[in-house]
């Protein structure tokens, strides 16, 4: 295993400071790197490349600085924090994300890598690896802005016409970005020398059907563009089903793939990135472990299945939400998983707080809980980049998708190689899902659910269902609302669940915990009924501006094209 791979970045970022500033420096110095000493062997190409895995493989970052896992503040419904966050605002004044630094690096790459001396067949898996990179950046580019001007080279200073170009349509920038994966997909090495650890073609695959989800969907749900749509959802229906078919992988322990000190042989895991101890460590033990939570919302405990497989409204097993050995009482295991199953922890009772009572222990090794590499931020556990288990949600969705623009229909086949996978994961083992057009059934039972979001169909319902219990805490979700068009699920005023926690009595906390304060909470019935994170009116965040499925373009770069006499378009409603 490579204890060091990102560290090894260290070389590169020395010589980008270099690459970056060439053409602007009358004298480079002689003493360092250039593209005529650099660019000499393959060794050389493959450490430039591994400059771009710390800012796309974050993983859970390092220090206190979290990657997106269970991130605690995030605006979605699946957390009920006491001060919940905001829509965006205002337009920033720099900033917010527009950047092309990683666009022109790629490019840079790319360039490069077809004067290095190597055979054909390494030209080729490194220039895939930089198209998998810039599709990689222009996908993030166009799901936070929208449209934006799409280079394929790299740009000097004098290239005053190209550098102030208008925005390039997003179809128009997404269909160069499927061309990179594709390429990528064709020529990217399926063997490398770290597997786990470097980007190879099952990277790619996988990346790709997360990526043209995203995109089907939006074209589909924002832009009314079926066509678009249908090209995109196959393209991610196709690349999941790649790494299905290839018998790489399989599903084992649930948590073992969030909690493990050495994902190396992981049947699971496609890509991670890999911790030690005094090299490099996160903090994302700790905070489930020692720490106060931002908990899961009632919304989010709501969501998963009773162990007969039927919602909760529905299933004669569900035994209720009064008491924590009620709420999870026969549920789908991976709740077990992702959550402490016999205790609520309560604000006022204990330290380790949550702010609706559930707590999240899906990232917590319990075997260095009460060691130095448990707490602070000093925890080695390896983190997840991408996984199978998201493959197989990804294809079940683009495949559903697909079936309502005119490819082909849904089978019970697909659900079978995608969601009943998951259902037989060791540990899980929950009824299949049975599907006949756009109803569902469990052994045989057809049911509808009653919560069902009426503008969405049974079989999507489930789907959705599905990737948000298997994806619970991955950072994943607000996203997931944006690219369906469906951000008023995080209005707290119309979805009041969003903003309760655990159902308790004041008085029998007050019983198991002589000693507590439980003045701060704020109950729905008073001294009874569900936890309110969020009690104080004002906080309530309320969604009514659909402006907020694309992020503004900051003012300094409207004013630089104005300067030039080129008008940059502000994103609609900024």
């Amino acid at each position: 295993m490579m204890k060091n791979l990102y560290i090894k970045t260290f070389l590169f970022f020395c010589f980008l400071c270099f690459v970056g500033c060439e053409e602007y420096l009358d004298q480079p110095p002689q003493d360092q790197l250039t593209d005529e000493t650099y660019w000499t062997n393959e060794g050389n190409a493959k450490t430039f490349a591994f400059g771009f895995y710390t800012p796309y493989f974050r993983g859970y970052g390092s220090g206190f600085t979290w990657g997106n896992y269970f991130s605690g503040q995030s605006l979605n419904d699946d957390f009920a924090p006491t001060n919940p966050p905001q829509f965006q605002q205002q337009v920033p004044a720099s900033g917010g994300g527009w950047s092309f630094f990683y666009v022109r690096k790629a490019n840079i790459f790319i360039n490069r890598v077809q004067t290095v001396p190597m055979e054909q067949e390494a030209i080729d898996h490194w220039t895939g690896i930089g198209r998998f990179f810039r599709g990689m950046e222009y996908h993030d580019l166009v799901n936070r802005f929208g449209d934006v001007p799409y280079y394929e080279q790299e740009l000097g200073e004098d290239d005053s016409e190209l550098l102030y170009k208008e925005r390039d349509d997003r179809s128009f920038v997404m269909d160069k970005v499927l061309e990179d994966f594709q390429f990528a997909a064709g020529n990217v090495r399926s063997s490398v020398d770290n597997p786990g650890q470097e980007v190879n073609r099952d990277v790619v695959l996988a990346f790709m059907s997360r990526i043209f989800l995203f995109e089907g969907t939006w074209q589909k749900y924002h832009e009314g563009n079926s066509t678009k749509a249908a090209e995109y959802l196959e393209a991610s229906k196709w690349a999941a089903e790649q790494i299905i078919n290839s018998g790489n992988y399989s599903l084992g322990n649930y948590r073992s793939v969030f909690n493990s000190l050495d994902l190396g042989g992981n049947p699971e895991v496609i890509l991670f990135r890999e911790y030690a101890v005094g090299q490099l460590t996160h903090s994302l033990n700790s905070y489930v472990n020692k720490e106060s939570q931002t908990g899961a919302s009632n919304d989010a405990i709501q969501t998963y299945l009773s162990s007969d497989g039927l919602p909760i409204e529905i299933s004669t097993s569900y035994q209720g939400d009064k008491g924590i050995e009620n709420v999870m009482a026969n549920r789908d295991p991976r709740m077990y998983g992702t959550f402490v199953e016999d205790s609520l922890r309560i604000r006022g009772t204990v330290s380790n707080f949550s702010t609706t009572g559930f707590s999240v222990l899906k990232f917590l090794n319990e075997d260095i809980m009460d060691s130095p590499e448990g707490v602070s931020n000093q925890n080695p556990t390896d983190a997840p980049i991408i996984r199978y288990g998201e493959v197989l949600i990804n294809y079940a969705e683009a495949a559903a998708e697909l079936a309502t623009v005119c490819g082909p229909s849904l089978s019970q086949q697909d659900i079978d190689k995608s969601i009943n996978v998951l259902r037989d994961r060791p540990g899980v083992e929950l009824p299949h899902l049975e599907v006949s057009g756009t109803a569902v059934s469990v052994n045989g039972t057809t049911y509808d659910d009653p919560n069902r979001d009426p503008s969405v169909s049974s079989i999507l319902w489930e789907i959705r269902r599905e990737r948000r219990i298997e994806l619970m805490m991955e950072g994943f979700r607000l996203d997931d609302l944006r690219r369906w068009k469906k951000l008023e699920y995080t209005d707290m005023l119309s979805n009041t669940d969003i903003n309760r926690g655990a159902w308790i009595v004041k008085s029998e906390v007050q019983a198991r915990y002589p000693d507590s304060d439980l003045s701060s909470l704020t109950l729905t019935e008073g001294e009874q009924g569900y936890l309110i994170p969020a009690a104080a009116a004002e906080s309530a965040r309320t969604f009514d501006n659909p402006r907020v499925y694309l992020s503004p373009i900051p003012l300094d770069q409207i004013k630089l094209y104005s300067d030039q006499g080129v008008e940059l378009t502000q994103n609609p409603g900024w």
